[in-house]
């Protein structure tokens, strides 16, 4: 069911349309009235001495329905509207043009048979519309194709024989005429090729060959393609073919055999897409022998002269024949080829991209090969559209005034202009005067009234610049009449008087009946403004002013009051914050109470916006007369002068007061690093703001690569006191690079920092730090290793940093000392034959650089190495554990030097080197190992050796053991049980092992219930066994046989179910059991299922 507004909407609707169909109906709306639609009434024509005017088409602004804007149906609204129309409607003025024609390729072949050229203006009155083919104006009854909706010109069955050329369109109304743009109408159609069998080419193998392609007619521009004795091959272009887009033939430099064949050229037309074929051109090898090697021969290049609009893709083509096959460069004579041109199709084609004026010049290409080379160049030129740089616009002047219109231009080659008054050409004549883009009309009159157009062109394009230019005529009127002026006491009061005329008029003052006779109080300035100086209560009263042209005449009445001056009173006129404290400041007026009063207030003069900045100031009216200004969280850049304006239609007062604001210093000024030595720099700085309180202090920082972020030095004097300007940074690094900066504190707290100095390097200086953390040991037998913390660069106080090694035998007197030149050194190794292993030495590590030897480290002991294993392990024993498994033992070396950290343990079989065999190590100092994953049935060879961090020592005399033979691969079979209460009865076929496996000593019976991780194995010798299952659920059973090589093949699984949580009576039988009387290897046994293995 519909809903019951809806008939009310809809009848709402219907009287809302009715009312704006009434008010419509009032008065008709022109087209070309809404399309000017503006805010200004139409009075304003008068004022507007010079507007903007759209050119070459530009597009149109929507315009503003105001009638639509706040409701739809509102037929009060529409009639609102409508008088806007109105005001508009009466502006008149001449065309303008909303589209001018457009070039227009038009296929030949298209399903739309006719051609439109468009054209749109807008003028009050509407204009109509005349069109010009190659200059000539177009009858429309002359010829039955032609036809025109608005102002569109349409042609029906086109052909290019008839319609090709340029088009004109030509809008005029009562105000003028103007001419578009040239529009081109071209056809685009691709004929056939000659249906005439082509004759076949021949050449020697390693000959050159060009295939001529030979197009049909056709319009506009084709590309071409070559097609390999069946469509759709395509031949492939690289360094020895080429297709040239220009003449369209294919070019083979070098003919091979695989050349042989039958082409076809292809040509499509860019904008029907349509595609024909040539007939084919047979290509056969002659068969009188070989081409023998040739320099090359430029068959297709660019012109000697090529000509480019700027913006578009320049391609220059260049290819040769030759044997062996060109190589193809390019390069621009007395210039560099631009970045972003590319090369393509094997570099047979230079390629420049949205070319630029800049890129003009002469290119070259060569052809080289081992016989020789030939070269071409041609110059490329790079032509421009003319382009405004100044256009005219929309004129209105009075009679006898001097026009003076200038349209500039810029374009390659430059461009030259010509005017046209109402379509029509414009020369100097009389009082007209024109220069190139210059027009002058000395003295208007009405009849230089029209529409006109500046043409600038060169041989690539012309475009227009229109304007309109009204001579205006119209007798006196004001606008406002009356008005009302309010003068303060004391002071000059000045009365307009800007009637709306042309000519101008001539102007006269009254004050009553009598005529204002200028005397030193009252004055009738040039602009015809009357100024009262001194303004009193006696100059209250009425004012007329009078204008008066030859079309009329009209008066103003101007009514004078004269009010009090007003006072303003802002306090505190000077206040003193700190930093995060607030204030207010209050401005009162004191004015006549008939007159309305407004307030803005300034920081610094300009006004405060509240909305950006109400984070710290607030506006607050307390009274009519009176209001203040909130500063809240005050901070250092707020400090300044506060100004507030009081203003009435009478008179405007502005107050200001100074707030001042107390904060940590600002940044000192510029430092200087005056002296520098190897620990200290003399620094110098300028005092920066103080912010109302003294400075007291000052801090030193420095910042070097070693530091993390800037860091406080010590200084000379300690502290650095607010009256100083300068100090020493003391306790500083040598030869490392600093910068400095200095700030300031003062009660209130520590300001920001100054800008860091420039980087200043101390002096050089003995080192003074040594080497830290010095150890060693390890290392090869006979040396003596040592090691140490390097110096940080932070201390090595210069060029040449290195370290000085000493070392002596403990209980010796002489030292030897070793340099190491690198400063990033950390270890030194000394090696003597004639020391024995852990000698203990005295070593310590010293610093030096260019300036001289710093200090040693503390004296450490260290021992000399000693050496990797001088022993071979003992009594190593190995003993089979399985077919897969073997077990070495041994014992360690004898102690002493060379003590091993570790054993690794080779192996390999018996009939193989020993460098193919496998290695393992222990992990740690341990004495046995189980070898894993050895095949079974095997003998394998077994040596163990020492190693430490040195090496490895001797390894053992070779031991062998034997592998066991594997377990028996076979499962136990035909499984069988009987369930008896909580137990279960479980019997196999035995398991024979085969020749090459392990002889069964048992068998492995697993039990495990599902849901529990708990696995329950028993062993019999027996094939067979009695299960206690311990509670009721699902178990699952399986058999393995055991021997000496390990478990065998598990069997099936046997799945058993009882009961939950019921224990069978020792008097009660399963479903497989059979009565007591018959032995049980009687009973019929159960053949179970096998199941998935285990």
């Amino acid at each position: 069911m519909g809903s019951p507004w809806k008939p009310f909407l809809f009848l709402s609707i219907i009287s809302g349309l009715s009312d704006f169909a009434r008010a419509v109906a009032a008065r008709p709306i022109s087209y070309a009235a809404v399309l000017r639609m503006k805010p200004e009434s139409s009075s304003s024509v008068l004022n507007s001495r010079s507007r903007p005017r759209q050119h070459q088409g530009g597009g149109l602004a929507t315009p503003d329905w105001p009638a639509f804007s706040s409701h739809p149906l509102s037929a009060l609204s529409l009639l609102s509207s409508q008088e806007d129309y109105r005001s508009e409607e009466s502006e008149e003025f001449g065309p303008v043009f909303v589209r001018e024609p457009d070039d227009v390729v038009f296929p030949l072949d298209s399903d739309e048979k006719k051609v439109v050229m468009h054209c749109e203006a807008r003028g009050n009155p509407p204009p109509t519309y005349r069109w010009y083919i190659n200059g000539t104006e177009v009858d429309a009854e002359a010829d039955y194709r032609y036809s025109f909706i608005d102002g569109n010109f349409i042609i029906t069955n086109a052909s290019e024989i008839t319609d090709y050329g340029k088009y004109q369109c030509k809008a005029e109304n009562s105000f003028g005429t103007v001419l578009s743009r040239d529009a081109l109408l071209q056809f685009a159609y691709l004929g056939a090729f000659s249906a005439k069998t082509r004759g076949g080419v021949s050449v020697r193998e390693g000959q050159g060959v060009v295939l001529m392609c030979t197009p049909p007619p056709h319009s506009p521009e084709i590309i071409y393609s070559w097609v390999f004795n069946e469509f759709p091959s395509f031949v492939a272009e690289d360094s020895r073919r080429f297709i040239s887009q220009d003449t369209g033939n294919l070019y083979i430099s070098k003919v091979q055999p695989s050349d042989v064949g039958s082409y076809i050229c292809l040509v499509k037309n860019m904008v029907t897409n349509a595609r024909v074929m040539s007939p084919p051109t047979p290509l056969t090898l002659k068969t009188d022998g070989v081409m023998g090697e040739y320099e090359p021969k430029i068959e297709v290049h660019f012109p000697t002269s090529v000509l480019a609009a700027k913006g578009v893709t320049v391609r220059l083509e260049c290819f040769a024949l030759g044997n062996p096959v060109p190589t193809i460069t390019w390069r621009k004579i007395n210039g560099n080829i631009p970045k972003k041109a590319r090369l393509r199709k094997s570099q047979a084609v230079l390629e420049i991209p949205s070319i630029q004026l800049e890129d003009s010049g002469t290119y070259e290409c060569k052809a080289e090969n081992p016989r020789g080379g030939t070269a071409f160049k041609g110059h490329l030129q790079v032509y421009t559209f003319p382009q405004w740089v100044r256009m005219i616009n929309d004129t209105q002047m009075d009679s006898g005034e001097k026009l003076q219109w200038e349209c500039k231009a810029t374009g390659r080659p430059r461009p030259t202009y010509r005017w046209l008054r109402n379509g029509l050409p414009l020369t100097s004549q009389s009082h007209v005067e024109i220069v190139n883009g210059d027009l002058t009309i000395h003295k208007v009159q009405q009849a230089d009234s029209g529409m006109y157009q500046c043409v600038a062109e060169n041989k690539y394009g012309a475009i227009y610049s229109n304007a309109e230019l009204k001579i205006l005529a119209s007798a006196p009127v004001f606008v406002p009449n009356p008005i009302r002026v309010i003068a303060t006491l004391g002071k000059d009061v000045s009365i307009e008087c800007k009637p709306r005329a042309s000519p101008k008029p001539r102007i006269t003052w009254k004050r009553g009946d009598r005529r204002i006779q200028p005397n030193k109080r009252i004055m009738l300035l040039r602009n015809n403004t009357l100024r009262i100086v001194n303004s009193s209560r006696a100059d209250e009263g009425s004012y007329v002013c009078r204008a008066e042209n030859q079309l009329g005449s009209a008066e103003m009445t101007a009514i004078l009051w004269v009010k009090e001056a007003m006072r303003v009173e802002l306090s505190p006129i000077r206040v003193e914050v700190t930093v995060g404290e607030s204030v207010v400041l209050s401005c009162k007026a004191t004015h006549d109470t008939s007159l309305d009063v407004a307030f803005q207030w300034f920081f610094n003069q300009k006004p405060i916006n509240f909305q950006r900045d109400g984070g710290h100031f607030e506006y607050i009216q307390t009274q009519s007369s009176t209001v203040d200004l909130m500063i809240r969280s005050i901070l250092l850049k707020h400090a300044g002068k506060y100004g507030c304006r009081a203003q009435t239609s009478a008179d405007t007062v502005f107050a200001e007061a100074e707030l001042l604001v107390r904060g940590p210093p600002g940044p000192p000024g510029v430092v200087i690093v005056e002296e520098i030595t190897d620990t200290t720099a003399t620094l110098s700085w300028t005092r920066g703001l103080d912010n109302h309180s003294p400075i007291s202090t000052y801090n030193l920082q420095a910042r070097s690569p070693f530091s993390l972020g800037w860091q406080t030095v010590k200084t000379d004097p300690e502290p650095v006191t607010g009256d100083m300007e300068s100090a020493i940074a003391v306790e500083l690094n040598p030869w490392v690079e600093y910068e400095f900066r200095v700030v300031a504190s003062n009660a209130i707290g520590t300001g920001d920092p100054s800008a860091p100095s420039r980087g200043v390097r101390t002096k050089e200086a003995v080192p003074s730090v040594a080497p830290t953390n010095v150890s060693g040991g390890n290392g090869r037998r006979h040396e003596l290793v040592i090691s140490w913390e390097p110096v940080s660069e932070e201390f090595q106080n210069g060029e040449g940093f290195g370290y000085i090694v000493a070392f002596r035998a403990n209980g010796t007197r002489g030292w030897k000392e070793k340099m190491v030149t690198s400063a990033d050194s950390t270890t030194y190794k000394y090696r003597d034959e004639t020391f024995p292993p852990l000698t203990p030495f005295e070593v310590k590590v010293g610093v030096y650089n260019n300036k001289g030897d710093g200090p040693f480290s503390r004296v450490v002991i260290i021992h000399s190495a000693e050496g990797e294993p001088r022993e071979a392990p003992s009594d190593v024993k190995a003993h089979s554990i399985s077919s897969s498994e073997i077990r070495v033992t041994w014992k360690p070396p004898n102690p002493g030097p060379g003590r091993p950290r570790g054993y690794e343990v080779s192996y390999w079989k018996d009939m193989e080197q020993e460098e193919s065999g496998k290695k393992q190590r222990t992990v740690k100092n341990e004495t046995s190992m189980v070898l894993t994953g050895l095949e079974g049935n095997s003998l394998y060879l077994i040596t163990v050796k020492g190693f430490n961090s040195i090496g490895q020592g001797p390894a053992s005399a070779a031991v062998t053991a034997k592998t066991r033979k594997a377990p028996p691969a076979q499962p136990p079979a035909n499984l069988m049980w009987i369930q008896e209460g909580n137990n279960v009865s479980l019997s196999w076929d035995p398991v024979k092992a085969k020749d090459n496996e392990s002889d069964v000593i048992g068998y492995m019976v697993l039990l495990k219930q599902e849901g529990r991780g708990h696995n329950q194995v028993t062993r019999t010798i027996n094939p067979s066994t009695v299960l206690s299952l311990p509670e009721g659920g699902t178990y699952i059973i399986e058999v393995r046989a055991l021997s000496e090589g390990g478990e065998g093949a598990v069997s099936s699984q046997v799945r058993v179910v009882t009961s939950s949580g019921v224990r069978a009576k020792s008097n009660q039988c399963s479903v497989h059991c059979l009565p007591p009387s018959l032995t049980w290897t009687a009973l019929l046994m159960v053949l179970l299922v096998p199941s998935a293995s285990w």
